[in-house]
């Protein structure tokens, strides 16, 4: 590859400018109705290359609204014309330039980079592997390179493209493709049980034939689950933020859960209680950065499938109290308590950036819950409500910044 591949220095001949994921996030988190923008875009909108920067904002647009299947045809036609695009930088002259290879996939699919970026003065650029596409000669000029493309079967024939693009690549990357393909829950898993200090629940893949003969008693659950006993937790294969998630507590539920689903393929583990002794259910996101770990969130409801969104964390002043304490304290308290875990977990996955959804047991050992190269990190949150996060939000922002110009042998530029 490298005897083939030319570096451009001139990103503006190789790189088309557009607004991006996080300007146009930030826009509609805050509240901005889009459709006025999506209007003026769609009149200025060319088709060809040189438009096709705005047909990508009139993707991220779509997506935005909610309009999901427009976004993507809007994507793929764009990608066909263009497939290098540059986001906004905050510096006139970039101390530092960063190429992102991500695959084809919906807003939420890759790597936020732009959120880790923002008014950081790194400029960054991002191809598109777009599967049957032949690779470009030309790239534009850039210090280090990260893979943004998440694991998974959408994914995979992205994924594949870039492997086999960096296999010789003349820049250092970040985040490469064999380790990111280890995310997937039955493979986290097994990489990932024998931690000490770590628990984490046996997770196998499960056809819906395979679901049926358990209904129906033709197998027993322990053909499939070590442990052998409901209750259960199942997801479709593929599925992310809580889609088709559900606790099965018996047989006859399995079956319900079935009849009411069309997808093929399923994980299934065991159902872990991680209540606190309070009842209330604690579920923390972790970023690791060059193996070290940065508390994100905490997230508290009174039932197990809890996301920040669903927490309403921004309803309850003592549930605000208590994550603000706890980012506070994170780096004396919960990072010390699990602090093997933590190192050993890191060198098992063997990623530079790498976010952890976990809680802790009854016992004290951290819980896993999943691991993941594209959840979204940001700083959007209103600081009227949440004064406390901007802080630890910024403090994320500065590690993978540092880590950056590290790798790019450039530690002296970020300080």
């Amino acid at each position: 590859m490298t005897g083939t591949i030319v570096l451009n220095p001139r990103w503006e001949e190789c790189c088309i400018p557009r607004m991006g994921v996080a300007e146009l996030t930030q826009m509609a988190f805050q509240g901005t109705d889009l459709r006025p923008l999506w209007h003026e875009l769609m009149n200025k909108a060319t088709d060809d290359a040189a438009g096709s920067g705005m047909g990508m904002d009139l993707s991220i647009i779509a997506q935005l609204l909610g309009d999901k299947a427009t976004g993507l045809a809007i994507q793929n036609d764009m990608l066909a014309l263009q497939r290098l695009y540059r986001s906004p930088c905050a510096a006139g002259r970039p101390r530092l330039r960063v190429l992102a290879l991500a695959a084809v996939m919906d807003i939420g699919g890759n790597t936020p980079l732009e959120f880790l970026l923002q008014g950081s003065g790194i400029e960054l650029a991002t191809f598109y592997a777009v599967p049957g596409m032949a690779i470009p000669s030309a790239f534009p000029d850039h210090d280090v390179a990260i893979v943004v493309a998440p694991d998974g079967d959408p994914a995979r024939l992205s994924m594949q493209t870039i492997e086999a693009m960096i296999a010789e690549w003349p820049r250092p990357v970040l985040n490469r493709p064999a380790n990111i393909a280890g995310l997937d829950r039955d493979l986290l898993y097994r990489r990932l049980k024998d931690v000490p200090g770590l628990e984490i629940p046996q997770t196998v893949r499960a056809d819906r034939d395979t679901l049926h003969k358990l209904v129906a008693g033709q197998i027993a659950l322990t053909t499939q689950l070590d442990q052998g006993a409901f209750p259960l937790i199942i997801r479709p294969i593929g599925s992310h933020a809580g889609f088709g998630l559900a606790r099965i507590a018996d047989q006859n539920e399995l079956r319900a859960y079935l009849s009411e689903r069309s997808e093929t393929e399923f994980f299934i583990s065991p159902f872990v209680d991680y209540a606190s002794d309070d009842g209330m259910f604690r579920k923390y996101r972790i970023v690791m950065v060059d193996g070290k770990a940065y508390p994100c969130h905490m997230a508290i409801a009174d039932e197990w499938k809890v996301w920040y969104l669903n927490a309403d964390m921004a309803t309850s002043v003592p549930h605000r109290l208590e994550e603000a304490l706890f980012m506070e304290h994170f780096d004396q308290d919960f990072s010390i308590r699990h602090a093997g875990a933590l190192t050993r977990m890191s060198a098992e996955l063997g990623l530079d950036y790498v976010t952890i959804d976990c809680a802790e047991t009854r016992d004290g050992d951290l819980l896993i819950f999943e691991a993941d190269n594209t959840a979204i990190v940001h700083d959007m949150d209103p600081p009227n409500v949440y004064p406390y996060k901007s802080a630890s939000m910024q403090k994320i922002f500065r590690a993978v910044q540092t880590m950056l110009y590290r790798r790019a042998g450039q530690l002296a530029s970020a300080a």
